[in-house]
């Protein structure tokens, strides 16, 4: 693995275009629109949502929503050239981090399928919470999984 410094930033309106051809590319059975992103960002006052940046180009995206001490990660991904550099662990090391002084506890769906990525949550902390049965469409499971921020367990 190619380790890399990257900037993580605030997303913004102007950078819809390039998460928007990662998100096509990652989750291509139901990618969020350009509308999604730009209401997401202009109107969604839970939303925080982050870009990774190398060499000022984006190469990965990270969002969640804060409802008073729970937050939800609803979105992340790695452009599938960037993929493999330690990307998302850095993008999952800074959301934690971003929330540790005000959330309680962290909640994300992944595909069943995708063990790389619950490999990745699982590093984190994050526990398995159940199943949302066709999450991503019909016979595409989702885990449900946790981590807790505040000492407690589960």
């Amino acid at each position: 693995m190619e380790k890399q410094s990257i900037v993580i930033r605030p997303m913004n309106s102007d950078d819809v275009p390039a998460v928007q051809k990662i998100e096509v590319v990652s989750f291509p059975d139901s990618p969020w629109t350009k509308e999604t992103y730009v209401h997401e960002l202009c109107n969604n006052h839970f939303a925080h949502y982050f870009v990774a940046e190398k060499n000022d180009v984006i190469v990965g995206y990270i969002g969640l929503w804060i409802v008073v001490d729970d937050a939800q990660i609803t979105t992340i991904a790695i452009s599938p050239e960037s993929r493999g550099n330690g990307y998302a662990n850095t993008l999952m090391d800074f959301i934690i981090d971003y929330c540790k002084p005000t959330v309680r506890q962290i909640s994300l769906e992944v595909n069943v399928n995708n063990y790389h990525a619950i490999k990745l949550y699982e590093s984190k902390g994050f526990v398995y919470g159940g199943i949302r049965k066709d999450y991503y469409g019909a016979g595409k499971d989702a885990h449900v999984m946790w981590v807790r921020l505040d000492g407690e367990k589960y």
